[in-house]
Order: C-alpha cells, then sequence, then structure tokens
C-alpha cells in the first residue's frame, strides 16, 4: 500500500487531499500544527484505518516512520488574514519547513510536491499569468512574508531536484474555492458569502475592476493528483482561467443569496493584484487537465456549507484588524 505524508492535513486544501488519497487508496499520514486548521476538517477520517494524524509544526525537524511513497506540502497560512498576524511563522514553514520536507523525501526516497501560489506572480504586468512569467512582487510589503516565502520555496524545491536529483512537482494555485474554507478568512468568495449571510452591505476594495479566475476545490485537487503523477518538474498553473471583475463577482454573490444588500466600495489594499488569470496550456497539454465545474455549481455547493456553519462561526469578525490589507 503506498504512503503519502500530507502536511497542512486539517487545512483547506489538505483536508480534500486527505480525502482523495484515502478514496484512491493510499494510507494517509496527515499533519498539521493547528496554527489555521481545524480538526473539524478531518474528523470524519480519525475512524479510517489508512489514516493517521501528528499534531506537528514542520518547521521544527520532522520524523515519520516507515516508507513514504510521496510528500506534498500543503502547510502554510494561505489566506491574508492569517499570514499578516502571524509573518514570521509564515516565513518559516515556506523556508524551515520546506527544508525539513525535502530532507525527509531524500532520506525516505519519496517524491515531493510543493503547494506554491499565483502570488509568486505579484502584481502582473503579464495577462494572463503562464508558468514563464518571472512576476512584479514587493517583497518589503506587507503581503511579501507570504509571496516571498513562496517564491523561496520553489527556489529551494528546484534546488534539491537539481543536486540532489530528487523527484519533486511544483503546483501554482490560482484562487480556489469549496467547502471548509475559513467564513472569516480575509479571501474575497467566503468574505461576500458572510456578509450577505449576516445581511450586510457587501464591500469592494477599490473600483471592482480587478479580476479573480475562481477554481472549485475537487477540480484543483485532481490537477494536483496528476502533476504529482506526471514527469512535470518545473512549476505548473492549475486554476480556473474563467476571470471575472469583483464587482461583477459581487452581483453574482448577491443572486446566489437571494439578498439585497448593496456594494460599497473601499480603498484598494497595499500590493493589491489588479488581474487574476491562469494560462493553463501546459496543465492541459501536459496533464490533459483542465476544471469542469461551472461557477455557478461550484458556488451553490459552497453557499449551502456555510449556511450549515453555527451562528458563532458566522458572527466572527477576527478579520477586522487587517481590513486594508486582506482581500485579494
Amino acid at each position: 500500500m503506498k504512503r503519502v505524508l500530507i502536511t497542512g492535513a486539517a487545512g483547506f486544501l489538505g483536508s480534500h487531499l486527505c480525502d482523495r488519497f484515502l478514496k484512491d487508496g493510499y494510507h494517509v499520514i496527515g499533519m498539521d500544527n493547528l496554527i489555521t486548521g481545524n480538526l473539524k476538517n478531518i474528523d470524519h477520517l480519525f475512524s479510517e484505518d489508512r489514516f493517521e494524524f501528528y499534531h506537528h509544526d514542520v518547521s521544527k525537524f520532522v520524523h515519520v516512520p516507515g516508507e513514504l511513497d510521496s510528500i506534498l506540502h500543503f502547510a502554510s497560512p494561505a489566506s491574508p488574514i492569517d499570514y499578516l498576524k502571524i509573518p514570521i511563522q509564515t516565513l518559516k514553514v515556506g523556508s524551515l519547513g520546506t527544508h525539513n520536507l525535502l530532507g525527509l523525501a531524500k532520506v525516505k526516497n519519496a517524491r515531493m510536491l510543493i503547494a506554491s501560489t499565483s502570488e509568486v506572480y505579484g502584481d502582473p504586468h503579464v495577462h494572463p499569468q503562464s508558468e514563464d512569467y518571472w512576476g512584479n512582487v514587493n517583497p518589503v510589503g506587507p503581503r511579501g512574508v507570504y509571496d516571498e516565502a513562496k517564491r523561496f520555496q520553489e527556489a529551494i524545491t528546484m534546488a534539491y531536484h537539481r543536486f540532489h536529483g530528487l523527484e519533486t512537482r511544483i503546483v501554482r494555485i490560482f484562487n480556489t474555492y469549496g467547502p471548509r474554507m475559513r467564513l472569516n478568512d480575509g479571501r474575497v468568495l467566503p468574505a461576500f458569502i458572510g456578509q450577505a449571510l449576516r445581511g450586510e452591505d457587501l464591500t469592494v476594495f477599490g473600483d471592482g475592476t480587478q479580476t479573480r479566475s475562481f477554481c472549485y476545490v475537487d477540480d484543483l485537487v485532481e490537477g494536483i493528483v496528476r502533476l504529482l503523477n506526471s514527469d512535470c518538474v518545473y512549476p505548473v498553473n492549475i486554476g480556473n482561467p474563467d476571470e471575472i471583475s469583483i464587482s461583477e463577482f459581487a452581483e453574482e454573490i448577491i443572486k446566489l443569496t437571494g439578498t439585497d444588500q448593496k456594494v460599497i466600495y473601499e480603498d484598494l489594499p497595499v500590493d493589491d493584484p489588479k488581474q487574476r488569470q491562469p494560462d493553463i496550456t501546459k496543465a492541459k497539454d501536459l496533464l490533459n487537465w483542465e476544471p469542469i465545474v461551472d461557477r455557478s455549481e461550484g458556488l451553490r455547493i459552497t453557499y449551502d456549507y456555510f449556511k450549515s456553519l453555527s451562528d458563532e462561526e458566522l458572527y466572527r469578525k477576527d478579520h477586522q484588524t487587517f481590513e486594508k490589507y486582506i482581500i485579494r
């Protein structure tokens, strides 16, 4: 039986990956320090014989007994509310954590896939963003702790591949959504749905012409699995190229929720990307992958999930202190 280690296992994406690899017959070892993850996301897995969980910070030495076939490194704060509150930990998990896991992969002779991000492109001068674009990133701005951690993560992963011959894969993830997102984590989709459910006006930062491209989580997971099993060493964009402006997206959410709130506009956050759309030509050609879940279908499923949350989760507003930075 193949064994896979998934870090960030109690997070949004990590928990969905645990589900998928268990479904595919793997023995899954989940690891998370729970600084942003939630055991509720994997509570349904603890009765599985093929699942085990380590409460551990990968920025410290990582030991996993037995053989490992693959390591998927998804341990990192991924929302602005998180990496602005814990900037040092964000940098450490992208640097020290990645180094520790690459060392583990080398010892175990395991293939390692790291979760990078479209944020490595910064506020892009090229549109849509393809993998050969080097980006326009501010390393000393408030978002630099996340962007530069991910850029370093890519660099050290390629160094281990070139110097040690380690089997590595790099996925650049664009905006992804679905069940198990945190409602108040500062990202635009849960922010809008949370405001709609609370009867508040929807807040758009900037003039609303900035764009995003939203990929449903099941599509993303399929792309990650195909990348892991491929021969693609260099970064691959995984995301949905169906681009939409933030203002148009706010109107979609109002229509979806059946609410009658208005849209209000505030100043654009520092270094907020104006455009975000993946060029997925490489994923199509090399992985035979493209998203199949229509945004209307994915939003309906996600909205039903958010409606099921408790009042405590719905009305928690821990993002307000960082509001001027966070919508991305």
